[in-house]
């Protein structure tokens, strides 16, 4: 009976000791499975916020391109401003002047045909852009145009159409902004330099001519160089 009583009393001790061990393995189950969802939320969490502050850069015209400081631009050049609600070319009264030859490289202003770009493209390659007597009558509608060269990197120009995208959203070039490839035949862009920027203000033409393509130095030139600085700034 004692013996019987042993047996019994071991037999329960054995039960209680495996009931205590898958306890304790279902708390490390437990534990090890909080712990791969917690790495997994983190590793979400990580992953949302970098998706959005890549959509938030995708938005910031100063994160496209290189820096400022980096972009190889010199100075801003004031222009006198010349050529004001002179028009030439066909439906004028100087039909013949087909070809302007524009005192700067870029012009700032000058005489230009009679109808600007309208509506007008943010962006135009060498093969589809408008002659460049007619984008300087965007010009004098307060538009800044950046021209780029054939020597501009095809990354770079890629970077100059989401530039074109993103500043004709900005305050100060709203609807009013426009990239376009150069017309060499209007002069060659000085060495080291395939980027530049133009606007007619009302009183002095401005440009900026740079080596790389800079979003920073596009926001500075604009907020500087508004669409409402124009001789016409509330003409399309």
């Amino acid at each position: 009976m004692a013996k019987s009583k042993a047996i019994e009393k071991n037999r329960a001790a054995r039960i209680e000791e495996m009931r205590h061990e898958q306890e304790a393995a279902q708390r490390r189950r437990t534990l090890l499975l909080f712990g791969v969802v917690g790495v997994l939320l983190l590793g979400l969490g990580t992953a949302v916020t970098t998706v959005v502050l890549r959509a938030q850069d995708s938005r910031d015209i100063t994160k496209v391109g290189v820096s400022a400081s980096a972009a190889g631009c010199d100075a801003v050049v004031t222009d006198p401003a010349t050529g004001g609600s002179v028009h030439v070319g066909p439906g004028t009264d100087k039909p013949d002047v087909t070809f302007v030859k524009y005192a700067t490289v870029p012009p700032s202003s000058g005489e230009h045909f009679a109808q600007p770009a309208y509506p007008a493209r943010t962006f135009y390659t060498a093969a589809d852009r408008p002659q460049l007597e007619t984008l300087v009558h965007n010009l004098e509608h307060g538009y800044t145009v950046v021209w780029y060269t054939a020597s501009t990197p095809a990354a770079q120009v890629a970077e100059l159409k989401r530039i074109g995208e993103l500043a004709a959203r900005e305050t100060a070039s709203k609807d009013k902004f426009i990239v376009s490839a150069w017309d060499d035949s209007h002069g060659a862009f000085p060495a080291g330099k395939t980027v530049a920027l133009s606007h007619w203000g009302a009183k002095n033409g401005y440009r900026q001519l740079c080596g790389s393509v800079s979003g920073a130095v596009v926001k500075s030139f604009v907020t500087a160089h508004p669409s409402t600085d124009a001789p016409e700034p509330n003409a399309a």
